[in-house]
Parts: C-alpha cells; sequence; structure tokens
C-alpha cells in the first residue's frame, strides 16, 4: 500500500466535517445571518403571479421590463421594483413569484403579491390573489419548509425572515371602479376599518407561523396618479375623493402596528413613507433627478391616464416615452424603476421611515 500523507490525512479530515456539518440530520444548515424576504401585496410588489391564472391584471407584454431585463416579468414597471432591490441589498437572489411553476426553493422567499389583490376578500374577487388567499399560501410554503428542513430550523429561518407588504390602494381604488354606493354604506373611517382589520388579520397569521420582523408601505398619494386624475372631471386634477381614505389608512396602520408590537412579544416593524417620497418627486421632479411628475410615459389620454399601456386593455394604440428615465410613473399607476430605487435606497438606510426600524436592522437578527 502507498504511503499517506500527513497532508492527505489532514485534507480528507476537514472535508469529511464540513460533509457532516452541511448534511447533518438530513436536512441543509443555513448561515446564521441568512434572513428571507417573503413579498405579499399587490401590483407594485407582484412579480408574475398573473401570468399563471387567467386574468387581465398582467404585465406580461412589451413594453413592460424593457430598461432593466428587456423582457416582460409580469413587474408593472419598465425594470425592477422595489423588493428586488431589497433583496440586491440584503444579498439575497431575486425573490421568485410563488406560483413559478419550477419554484420549488423556498429558503431564500418567496413573492406572494398579485396585481389588483387587496386585503378584503371582495377586492376585485376571482381576478387576483387577494391577501387573505396569500396567507394561505404562505401557510403552504411553511408546511413545505419544516417537512425539508425540520421544525427547529423552519422555525429559526421563518423568525429571521422579513415579511414586506405593500396593500391597501386597490381596496379604495376598486369601488370607484365599479360601484362607487358601497363606500356609501360607510363612513370614511369605518371603511378604513374594515382594511386595516383584514390587514391586522393577516399580519397576526404569519405571526401565529413564527413571523416576526414586519416591513409595510404606507399608502401611497392614489389620488394623484395618471389614472386618478383621467377619472377627474377637472381635468388633471387629483382626484380629492380618494384623499380622506388615504390619510386615515395610513394614520390607523401605524397606530394598529405600534399595538401589536405591545401584544404581541418580539413583534418588530417598519412603516416606509411611500406617500410623502411619491408626492415630493410629482411636485418638485427635478429636484430629484426627473422632468415629468405628473403624467405616465406609457398610456393614452389626458396625462396618460388610460390604463392601457402595451396595447393590451381598453384600447391597442397607446403612447410611449421617449427617455424612462426622465419619468416619475411609467404606466398609469405604476413607477418607473429609477423611482423605485430611490425608495429602495431610502428605506433601506432609514430614510422615509416613519418607526424605529428601517429595512436593514430587520434583517439583522
Amino acid at each position: 500500500m502507498e504511503n499517506i500523507s500527513y497532508i492527505q490525512i489532514f485534507v480528507f479530515a476537514l472535508c469529511t466535517s464540513l460533509l457532516v456539518t452541511t448534511q447533518s440530520h438530513g436536512h441543509p444548515v443555513l448561515p446564521r445571518t441568512h434572513a428571507p424576504l417573503f413579498i405579499f401585496g399587490d401590483s407594485v410588489f407582484e412579480v408574475g403571479n398573473n401570468n399563471y391564472f387567467n386574468t387581465s391584471w398582467r404585465a406580461n407584454y412589451f413594453p413592460y421590463g424593457e430598461t432593466f431585463f428587456h423582457y416582460p416579468t409580469g413587474r408593472f414597471s419598465d425594470g425592477r421594483q422595489v423588493p428586488d432591490f431589497i433583496a440586491e441589498y440584503a444579498k439575497l437572489p431575486l425573490i421568485p413569484p410563488y406560483l413559478q411553476p419550477d419554484n420549488h426553493e423556498f429558503l431564500y422567499g418567496v413573492n406572494f403579491a398579485s396585481a389588483g389583490a387587496g386585503a378584503m376578500v371582495q377586492t376585485r374577487q376571482g381576478v387576483t390573489i387577494g391577501l387573505q388567499t396569500q396567507l394561505s399560501n404562505f401557510k403552504n410554503i411553511t408546511e413545505s419548509l419544516r417537512k425539508k428542513l425540520g421544525n427547529e430550523e423552519a422555525k429559526s429561518l421563518l423568525s429571521r425572515a422579513v415579511y414586506f407588504f405593500s396593500i391597501g390602494s386597490n381596496d379604495y381604488l376598486y369601488p370607484f371602479d365599479t360601484d362607487q354606493s358601497v363606500l356609501g354604506n360607510y363612513s370614511h373611517q369605518e371603511y378604513v376599518d374594515l382594511v386595516i382589520g383584514n390587514i391586522t388579520t393577516v399580519v397576526e397569521g404569519i405571526y401565529e407561523k413564527g413571523g416576526r420582523n414586519f416591513a409595510l408601505l404606507n399608502l401611497w398619494p392614489i389620488a394623484c396618479l395618471p389614472y386618478a386624475r383621467a377619472l377627474n372631471p377637472e381635468e388633471g386634477a387629483c382626484y380629492d375623493a380618494f384623499t380622506p381614505y388615504v390619510k386615515l389608512h395610513n394614520k390607523s396602520l401605524l397606530k394598529v402596528l405600534q399595538k401589536l408590537e405591545i401584544k404581541l412579544n418580539g413583534f418588530r416593524f417598519s412603516v416606509s413613507d411611500f406617500n410623502e417620497f411619491l408626492t415630493r418627486r410629482m411636485n418638485h421632479p427635478s429636484k430629484y433627478g426627473f422632468v415629468e411628475g405628473e403624467a405616465a410615459c406609457c398610456g393614452s389620454g389626458v396625462y396618460g391616464g388610460i390604463y392601457n399601456c402595451g396595447g393590451m386593455r381598453i384600447a391597442k394604440e397607446y403612447n410611449l416615452c421617449k427617455n424612462v428615465s426622465e419619468y416619475v410613473y411609467y404606466d398609469s399607476a405604476h413607477p418607473t424603476d429609477r423611482v423605485y430605487e430611490q425608495f429602495a435606497k431610502q428605506i433601506w438606510s432609514g430614510n422615509s421611515i416613519t418607526t424605529p426600524y428601517n429595512l436593514k436592522t430587520l434583517f439583522e437578527n
């Protein structure tokens, strides 16, 4: 038999110990600093779930995705959205949509968001994946993780994870689209309480499954979207019928999260001020490197407010700007990649945050 050197023995022993460490009990051992990102919400966070069922609420056609991916992904943007940037800053891969057929890897997180979704079940029911269903899908993932990792490792992973929400705008937009008499049955505060109550139920449902770190966007200035301006009989003006709901929603959201922080052990949260961030860029675009703060880059009609970017809805004819980087809004209801990047940088660092925690600290368990 040939002589085996001490170096060979050392290398063999080292490799064997590493193999045992990474495959202990048949489960992969994740780095302690690894915090997944689970994403919930509407078209602001949608990355392609709606591509996989029958709905007109899709962005899987040109020109969506034109500037970064160079093909449509299902994102309602010319490129990336806030969760894409946050994943990058947290050193995570792009988080895939839950319904993507080949998506069986959940260790870094999953995106459950669906364009058109609301917190309330009746909001665009049947054509989107509402927040309550997103919670059910998340519960399916937790069971999958427990089977794959074992109870203790899955529990640790879920407690380290960050749960990121953009939800609520459709609950207020939808009645104006369809039947405004629905709102007449409630005072402004009563209707807001219904929306906030549904959000609270989902947050508590995630907490019960082990979630501890929650990041939410407050309600953006939907009254001044190009889409809302197109609804207003006063051509080009903000549609101020939305404004009381937005103001009450943002106050109520912060209050309920503060109550949950007291009620639930280990509960941490961050609220990012998407409203103020966008308002500043709409009102003073040049201060932030933009040219156009009110009209959409892609669409038609007054301020590009008709929702037909890509010509797949309402009408085939639409306008597309030459330089999307000059615009705050890409289509009638969604900002551009450049706007999302600016916002992601701010909320990662702690600017545009109305609470003690920022996104970066939530990832630092």
